[in-house]
């Protein structure tokens, strides 16, 4: 077993991703994990990420607040609770366009060897 205490969460900085405070709680320098990593990130309003693709499947469920995710073709508002699953090579923009804070939790595999 690893516990990661969230007021203990080791801070990352993700390229291409403004106005945005993102904190791992398991894989990478959080801890040990095989196949997946977990994070979270706070979007501060007009925080957002640019449009790209990830060779892995990346699923999103918003805690606080709200934030619109778009794939170049559509685009949702996500609301408490709503989450979304986007798949490998499927490009992701994280926008929000509020006025609090978002907190989403980000859950994403590990690159294939």
């Amino acid at each position: 077993m690893h516990v990661t205490r969230f007021s203990q969460a080791p801070a990352y900085h993700p390229p291409r991703h403004d106005n945005m405070a993102c904190v791992r709680l398991q894989g990478h320098e959080a801890g040990p994990s095989e196949s997946m990593w977990l994070g979270v990130s706070h979007v501060l309003p007009g925080g957002q990420t640019d449009l790209a693709a990830s060779p892995v499947e990346k699923m999103y469920v918003v805690l606080e607040g709200s934030v619109s995710i778009g794939n170049g073709t559509e685009e949702v508002e996500l609301h408490l609770h709503d989450s979304v699953r986007l798949a490998p090579g499927e490009s992701r923009q994280v926008i929000n366009r509020g006025t609090r804070t978002a907190m989403v939790l980000l859950v994403m595999a590990y690159p294939k060897a």
